[in-house]
């Protein structure tokens, strides 16, 4: 005798997959420095393509057009050794940026293994190491380089980019150690620990992947601050030398440029600088926001 009172359910059960809502390109865009990113690839690309951007050799002296204003011939003018400033500002950019990102590099690299080895670490290691941090990060930055530049006589592009590096990592390293110590007892990294996973192994699978959006922001920030130390201390005569062509260099005339009245020798390569230094600030905003509003995935 069949039973009618009672219905099966469930025999045509299916999970339910929610489709994702696909966004429109103007909204994967809201939110971006569209304007600071377009300029930032321009002068980028300008430097790289120096050669082609370039009407006159910039290490050439053009004797006869010394202190010469700004015209067809010479976009930029001259400077007081009649090189050619609109030339020098696209091979100049190469050193100045590949300052930055030498400089950053070693920041991250040393940043992020110091901070994670701290956040991992006992907590007397960690003492001493967030300790030995806050002493070295209680130096203004510009005088630190300038002792270490002076006593390794950092005055090529390698030594002045590990010196700058060297010297700036401890904002980072302080970032890392406060990602690290709120994900260092999550599931998975006690599971990769207990499996006797290296700490190599952690921190390249587990850790670095969960806190890299955070300090994006400090990375790209990084290069403009590598960038301006390198200026400060070419314009203060204890970087690159002149010959070595860098914004920082060509604003280390600014004194005579003052005293002949030659505005454009300072205005132009200090344009540049400036303008690349607003964008690099802006790129990094919008990394911090974007971390600020992205909900906690622990």
């Amino acid at each position: 005798m069949v039973n009618d009172s009672f219905r099966l359910v469930g025999s045509e059960y299916r999970i339910h997959q929610p489709q994702p809502k696909k966004q429109s390109l103007r909204q994967r865009l809201k939110g971006l420095p569209l304007l600071s990113m377009t300029i930032f690839l321009f002068i980028v690309l300008g430097c790289i393509f120096a050669g082609q951007l370039a009407n006159h050799d910039p290490t050439d002296f053009y004797l006869q057009n010394l202190n010469e204003a700004p015209g067809k011939e010479f976009f930029f003018g001259t400077d007081s050794l009649g090189r050619d400033i609109y030339s020098m500002i696209w091979y100049g950019g190469r050193i100045s940026l590949t300052i930055g990102l030498l400089g950053t590099a070693i920041i991250a690299v040393i940043g992020i293994l110091w901070g994670c080895i701290s956040g991992t670490a006992s907590e007397r290691v960690d003492f001493i190491m967030m300790r030995i941090t806050e002493i070295c990060g209680s130096i203004p930055s510009l005088l630190f380089v300038l002792i270490l530049s002076a006593a390794f006589q950092a005055n090529d592009i390698l030594s002045l980019s590990i010196v700058i590096g060297a010297t700036g990592w401890f904002g980072l390293a302080r970032i890392v150690r406060s990602e690290v110590r709120q994900i260092r007892n999550s599931e998975y990294v006690l599971y990769a620990r207990c499996c006797n996973g290296s700490f190599l192994h952690v921190a390249i699978q587990h850790l670095i992947p969960n806190f890299l959006s955070p300090v994006m922001f400090a990375l790209v920030s990084s290069i403009g601050s590598c960038i301006t130390l390198e200026s400060s201390l070419s314009f203060l005569g204890l970087g690159l030398p002149i010959s070595s062509i860098s914004w920082g260099s060509m604003l280390s005339l600014a004194n005579r440029a003052l005293l002949s009245n030659t505005w454009w020798v300072i205005v132009f390569p200090g344009l540049f600088l400036v303008v690349t230094l607003m964008c690099l600030t802006n790129i990094g905003s919008f990394f911090r926001k974007s971390a600020n509003r992205k909900p906690n995935n622990l």
